[in-house]
Parts: C-alpha cells; structure tokens; sequence
C-alpha cells in the first residue's frame, strides 16, 4: 500500500452509491457522479496551481493501480512536469521525419501549382535527408543531426543544400506547429555552423544571341521529334520550358497565329497569350506528325505519350555541344531585343510574360501589348532562322508617358541612320 492512500477498500467502494468525492488519502479521491458512474480523480498542485487529474474509470482502474498512477504523477509534479502534459506526450504516436514529411508534403502540395515543384521537393529530401534523418522520430531531431546532413552536399551542389536545408525546416516547423516537438527547427543557428558558399551570378547559362540561328539551324537539321520541336518552339515563342513541354492542341487557335497558355500553367498565374508568327506556327503544324491518338499534348513523350521531362529538352542542348540551359533562351531573346532592337522594354518584358515590378503600374496597365508583341515575335523568328542577314530594323518604341514625350520633342533631332533592306 502506498504510504498515506488506502482509506478505500473494495468492500467500502463497492457500497458507495451517493454522488461525490470520497477521500482515498493524499490527494486520490473516488468520484461518485450523478448517475452512479465512479472514477479516479487526483488533486495536485503543478507549479503553484492546483489541477484534477482523472486517472480512470474505476469499473477498469481498481484502488492499486489508482494509487501507484497518482504516486507517479505527484513525483513528476514533485520534479517540475506537469503530468498531463506528459501523459498527452505518451498517448500521441510522434512520426519519423520520414512520416512526417510525406504528410507535411501532402497538405502543402495542394497549394502549389508547379509539378516539377512537387515531384523535387520530396525527391530532394528521399535523396539527400532520409538516409540520415528518415527513421527519427522529429522530437529527437536536433540541430547537430542536420548540419551533418548539410554538410556533406553544402559545398558541392550548394543550391540544392540550400533546398534540403529549407525543406527540413518545413518539416520540422509543421512537427511544431502539430505539437510534435517542444521547439521549431534551429535552422538559423545551424546555417551559422556552415562553411561560406561560393558566389553565384543568379543568371541562368544562356547562348549569346548572334549564335542562337546557327543553333537553330543545327537543330532544325536533326531528326523529327517532340523535344526537338519543344525546344524549336520554345526558342521561337521565348516561353518557359514548361509551358512549351505541357502545350495542348486546345490552346490554339485553328489557324494557329494565337497560343493562350491557361493561368494554372503560368509562372504568375495569369492568362498568356502568345502571338505564333509563321515560323513558330509552322513548328506547331510539323508536331501533327506526332499526335497520339486521345491525347491532347502537341509534344508528347515518344515512350509514355505524357509531358516531356525537362531534362529531355536539356540533354538535347547538352548533346549539340552548348553550355546553355533550355531557360537561357529566353535570356538570348531579351538580350537581343535590348541590343538589337528599339522595343519598349515593358513590351519585351510582356513578351517574356513576366509581371511588373511596380504594384501601382500593374493596377493601371490594361494592355498586353498584344500588336505589338506579335510584330517583335515576327522579327525575332525572322533572325532566328537568318532572313535578318543585318542588323534587324527596330520596331517604333511606343512611349510610355507625357514625360518621355516631352523629352523627345525637346531633344534635338538625329540625322537618320541608313538601314540596309
């Protein structure tokens, strides 16, 4: 017997029947409810407060058991724990990072619209965390575990460090924020524990822009097939990657001088409309070699008749000999129609579909620049495939305000200069 408990016998128990609380000694009573039911309730002070621990239903819980559970939690109390809090801890099964990830991964992915996103974030961390991390349980996680993680790709391939290392956090504040760790990842203090990362320029690899119609010209030369077209296409438009790989038949218009690209497949979630001049409309009716039947794609996978992979269209490039990216395309474009051209630069940058920085502007603008767009597309094609054999005759700048009028008009005027034809 517990020194200080046991006033209750089962004899004495099983004869109560009026409603209340029937002292078992130091703190342990029997509770009697309105309705005959009895249980084990434990009065304590945690921390100052005083607190009513139910330990059970007698019916399942006998005086013995009642009395050692309530030993326990004063001696925890004793200590500084509060016992329920402990007891919740034991009852809730805390998940392995692994567990933990894939549920925090598919919560999150609902809110995502890139799927390459999607399919990365959780490969990244099957690759470079689990081995480590996979089979912990989140509240044994500490920071020293993930620098070790860290560490071993920090230097090496250093943007997708970066990547593992804000995916573990993400895991590991949504253990947090479910009440399975006591504290958030220490992902500040951990990046303090790593070495210096070497300076990048931010800029993808792209292909200067005079030798883009060689480029081109070797690529038009290849055998026919979905990521030669693709990456024809993409060159031709200045889209992303991803938008030209998951291109539909759908989204063109019949005589095809128009390709909207849906807002679910767009960077900023908008509409895009690209204006297809004939020598990207000619790409286009060259894929209707490779329709698969029921299938929407106009660049379909040979093998599965699914979305190219990215990679697909990088091997290719990889394959001609160029250090380039795929997305560096759309950089060789800008840069040509910054050099080459006198093209307004917020018509350049509609054509490359990107959003205006300035909030104010962007609530204003009410054009896509749409004729204009699709006399730049046509310039551009014509370079890309060497009809532009001099320097190609710049589009009229459209001015954007009074001031830049006023400005011109008060400039002094420049002799014309001679434009071969």
């Amino acid at each position: 017997m517990i020194p200080g408990m046991g006033k209750l016998t089962k004899t004495i128990i099983e004869a109560l029947k009026e409603p209340g609380r029937y002292a078992d000694g130091d703190g342990l009573y029997l509770k009697i409810s309105p309705s005959g039911g009895k249980s084990w309730v434990l009065r304590i002070q945690i921390k100052g407060t005083r607190r009513d621990i139910g330990l059970g239903d007698a019916r399942y819980v006998p005086a013995p058991t009642a009395r050692l559970e309530a030993a326990a939690a004063k001696k925890l109390a004793a200590a500084g724990v509060d016992p329920l809090e402990e007891r919740r801890k034991v009852a809730k099964v805390v998940p392995t990072f692994e567990q933990a990830a894939k549920k925090a991964h598919a919560e999150m992915v609902k809110g995502w619209k890139n799927g390459k996103h999607t399919k990365q974030w959780i490969k990244t961390l099957e690759l470079y965390a689990y081995p480590k991390l996979g089979k912990l349980k989140v509240d044994k996680i500490d920071g020293p575990m993930i620098r070790d993680v860290l560490a071993e790709i920090w230097l090496d391939i250093p943007e997708t460090a970066r990547r593992v290392r804000q995916r573990i956090g993400t895991v590991l504040d949504w253990s947090f924020s479910n009440g399975f760790r006591d504290t958030e990842a220490p992902m500040r203090s951990i990046s303090k524990g790593l070495p210096r990362q070497p300076k990048k320029t931010g800029h993808f690899a792209a292909l200067p822009y005079p030798e883009v119609p060689s480029f081109l010209a070797r690529l038009r030369a290849k055998d026919l097939s979905a990521s030669q077209l693709a990456l024809e296409a993409l060159i031709l438009t200045a889209v992303r990657s991803g938008e030209v790989r998951g291109a539909r038949w759908s989204e063109l218009n019949d005589d095809l001088t128009l390709w909207t690209i849906p807002g679910d497949r767009m960077k900023a979630g908008v509409d895009h409309v690209v204006p297809l001049s004939p020598q990207a409309a000619d790409v286009f009716r060259r894929a209707r070699a490779l329709q698969v039947e029921d299938c929407d794609l106009v660049f379909p996978s040979s093998s599965s008749a699914t979305v190219l992979s990215d990679m697909a269209l990088l091997e290719l490039v990889r394959g001609m000999g160029v250090a380039a990216t795929v997305h560096g395309f759309r950089s060789s474009f800008r840069d040509w129609a910054a050099e080459e051209t006198d093209v307004a630069r917020e018509i350049a940058e509609a054509a490359l579909a990107h959003t205006l920085e300035n909030k104010v502007e962007a609530a204003y603008r009410r054009t896509d620049f749409l004729a204009k767009r699709r006399t730049l597309m046509a310039t551009w094609a014509d370079y890309c495939v060497g009809k532009a054999k001099v320097r190609a005759r710049k589009p009229v700048r459209e001015r954007s305000s009074l001031v830049d009028r006023a400005s011109a008009a008060s400039a002094p005027r420049r002799q014309p200069r001679a434009v071969a034809r």
